[in-house]
């Protein structure tokens, strides 16, 4: 975890990029294989459908797309 240079205390936040690719690279390969979590994806606003892997995990590596789809 990152340090703040000031107080030595553990930083989050600074940790925050990296943890979120993690999370992308994680759901994209659970996702390659489900289509509930795909529809679910896509109900969120994450435009991943028909997509491989990669695709997806870069696809949620950035904010959605579309508004969530609330009757989801």
């Amino acid at each position: 975890m990152a340090r703040d240079p000031v107080t030595g205390e553990a930083s989050p936040a600074e940790d925050l990029d990296a943890i979120n690719a993690n999370l992308a690279d994680w759901a994209a390969r659970s996702a390659a294989t489900s289509d509930a979590l795909v529809e679910r994806f896509e109900a969120m606003g994450y435009e991943v459908r028909g997509k491989d892997e990669d695709a997806i995990a870069e696809v949620l590596r950035h904010p959605p797309t579309r508004p969530v789809d609330r009757s989801a």
